[in-house]
């Protein structure tokens, strides 16, 4: 039996042996044909037919080629090449390249079965002590019906395989290079990036922040005659209230400030003649449209009008939120076509710098005169969204780069674009609150400018402003981009006056109760009134503000019952005929004393009727009706949409912007808006 086993292996050694000498020799250019860069793997793939080999000695079938390759030498790449030439030398050439690191690579499965197994698909046995000469041609015929994929991967592994072939007229030029990509591949290349946004933003749905307070209700002008508050010209909830309904959804009563809502429109209130009185006081009564027996108590101030010639430098930081969050097309985009209209109402007296924040916080462009409007564009192009909200550190770094580049002779102020959404580092609202109130001390203003919709922390933006000698606007269309920091330039960066606070007492004789109409987020202490110390609202170049009280008369219809014991009598007989007495305090924007403003009130201006009211009176009036609409109608009685936009249209006036029309419109669709925006799917 040993003889027998040692014959077998030597058997194996030999099959094994010679193929791969075989292969080597031929992968080298050795006597057996051509080198391999001269063979056109191309035509022997896509041969129609290939002539009989002769079965003979492993010699003998390199002749017969040598003798047929003169046809074939004109078409090699070498002379002119073409792309699939070219396509298919390179993939010869790191064949050849492969056999030579490794004559047991790729190739060795392959000659564990025959020397031309990478042709055949089944190649037949082969017997021991046979030369490994070459493959029937019958399966050369089978080879044409594999796919494209598998002819190209046949011409990588053994190209000079192909030269025991005759030539034959090339195929399409194509033909090798379409199977070389794998099919998945430019799906996988036409993917969104990581990090871009996706081909369809989803906004957030019911993820809003309000600070809402209850409705103020009726106080008795005997036990409480004062009311105190602070201004309010924000316009951020009006912006929100349209931007829900233009989705067709009502907005939640926590989001309608009703003061918002009226002080969006501008009133044509008498305008101060100079700086130093920056403020006149309008004050108006009429009967209130929609209570029998109450009225309405109009105080509307309009502030001093900076001429564009005069008005002092803009030194700005722009504080943008580029954290994911804001990664959709009514945030971010907007965001910088607002900034870019914005640089368009500068000059090169003005200067620019921004900051960014998401996961991180930093400066993206040093104070630049505005003048150099190219180089803050393309700062401005080139922020993206992406990452978390460090929103506590990108106000820090926003404020010390104002602060190091502070200009006493300009308006220093920091504008913050975001959707209030901070979730990383310091993101408490009493701690940024404290932070702003400590900073204000500077002189540096801050405005605050909301974006987006569905996860609006809009309590946080309001406690920014509020407390950091600020304003509050709500951005969600283009055009309140070009109203707020276009048509109104003037009026949101230059203020005229801060802090300032309005205090009104009612005179018993006259007024049973009253109740201030919205505020409600906005109101002091009757002590706050007289100290300086006390923040308050400030008011632009040019901006009105308009508070509505609405009375119960001395007889009328009372809403709190009277005291079982009377009430104690008070001696005003010498202003029996008042209603009330309106006093202002403000400050100039560079002076830490207050002025006084007062104004009384009385039967001098009132209306007998609310038709007979000036049209800014009745506009407010109807705007005032609809804010208390949307938040439950506790003190409106029957009044409906119909009398509000019935009102409105009559009192529209002079509309330039159409302002006052726009509103028609949204009070028509609060008609037929769903009160709870339906979830995605």
């Amino acid at each position: 039996m040993t003889p027998i086993r040692t014959a077998l292996a030597a058997s194996v050694v030999v099959c094994v042996a010679v193929p791969i000498a075989w292969q080597l020799s031929r992968g080298h250019g050795a006597p057996f044909g051509r080198p391999a860069e001269e063979a056109a793997p191309t035509p022997a793939v896509t041969a129609p037919a290939q002539p009989p080999v002769p079965e003979a000695k492993p010699a003998e079938p390199a002749k017969p080629e040598i003798a047929a390759s003169p046809p074939s030498i004109p078409q090699p790449v070498t002379t002119l090449p073409s792309p699939a030439d070219a396509a298919a030398k390179l993939r010869n050439d790191a064949a050849q390249g492969e056999g030579d690191r490794s004559a047991a690579g790729s190739n060795q499965p392959m000659a564990m079965v025959s020397p031309d197994a990478s042709i055949h698909t089944a190649p037949p046995p082969v017997s021991p002590i046979t030369p490994p000469a070459s493959s029937p041609p019958t399966d050369f015929g089978r080879d044409r019906q594999r796919s494209a994929t598998a002819q190209a991967k046949v011409a990588a592994r053994a190209p000079s395989q192909l030269q025991e072939h005759a030539p034959v007229p090339p195929p399409p030029p194509m033909a090798l290079v379409k199977p070389v990509v794998p099919s998945p591949a430019p799906m996988l290349t036409r993917a969104a990036p990581q990090g871009e946004a996706p081909a369809q933003f989803s906004e957030p749905v019911g993820q809003e922040k309000f600070d809402g307070k209850p409705q103020s209700g009726f106080k008795t002008a005997q036990e409480a005659p004062v009311s105190t508050f602070s201004i309010d010209v924000d316009t951020a909830s009006y912006g929100y209230v349209r931007a829900s309904l233009n989705r067709n959804v009502l907005p939640p009563a926590a989001a309608v400030r009703t003061e918002e809502l009226i002080n969006y429109f501008p009133y044509n209130y008498p305008v101060p003649e100079n700086r130093e009185t920056p403020f006149k006081v309008t004050a108006s009564v009429f009967p209130s449209p929609w209570a029998e027996g109450r009225k309405i108590v109009r105080v509307g101030i309009k502030g001093y009008d900076i001429h564009p010639e005069t008005r002092p430098k803009a030194n700005l930081v722009f504080l943008v939120d580029t954290s994911g969050s804001m990664n959709g097309p009514n945030r971010l985009p907007l965001v910088k076509q607002s900034l870019e209209m914005l640089l368009t109402k500068l000059d090169d007296k003005d200067r620019v710098a921004i900051v960014a924040y998401a996961g991180e916080a930093g400066t993206v462009l040093e104070p630049t005169a505005a003048s150099d409007k190219q180089k803050i564009l393309s700062a401005i192009e080139g922020l993206g969204a992406g990452g978390s909200t460090a929103g506590g550190e990108g106000l820090r770094q926003a404020y010390a780069l104002a602060e190091r580049n502070f200009d006493p002779k300009a308006v220093n102020r920091v504008m913050l674009a975001t959707d209030g959404d901070f979730n990383v580092g310091i993101t408490s609202q009493d701690e940024l609150k404290g932070f702003v109130e400590r900073k204000r001390e500077t002189g540096i203003f801050l405005s605050v400018l909301g974006f987006g919709m569905g996860n609006t922390n809009d309590a946080l933006m309001q406690a920014l402003a509020q407390n950091g000698n600020g304003t509050a606007a709500t951005i969600d269309t283009i055009n309140e981009a070009r109203k707020v920091l276009v048509e109104e330039a003037t009026a949101t960066l230059f203020p005229i006056a801060k802090d300032v606070k309005i205090q009104v007492e009612f005179n018993p004789v006259t007024v049973a109760e009253y109740r201030l109409i919205g505020y409600e987020t906005r109101a002091l202490n009757r002590e706050d009134f007289e100290n300086d110390k006390v923040d308050a609202g400030e008011i632009g170049s040019g901006q009105s503000a308009t508070a509505l009280y609405e009375i119960v008369p001395a007889g009328g219809p009372r809403t709190v019952a009277p005291l079982r014991y009377g009430e104690a009598k008070t001696e005003t007989a010498s202003k029996a005929g008042e209603y009330a007495f309106v006093k202002v305090r403000y400050k100039q924007p560079d002076q830490d004393t207050s002025k006084l403003i007062e104004t009384p009130v009385g039967p001098a201006v009132e209306q007998s009727s609310f038709d007979k009211a000036d049209e800014d009176a009745r506009f407010a009036t109807a705007v005032a009706g609809f804010g208390e609409i949307l938040r439950g109608g506790k003190w409106t009685g029957k009044l409906k949409l119909d009398d509000v936009a019935k009102w409105a249209s009559a009192a529209r006036g002079e509309d330039p912007y159409g302002y006052r029309s726009e509103f028609v419109q949204l009070v028509r669709a609060a008609k037929t808006a769903q009160t709870l925006r339906p979830q995605r799917r």
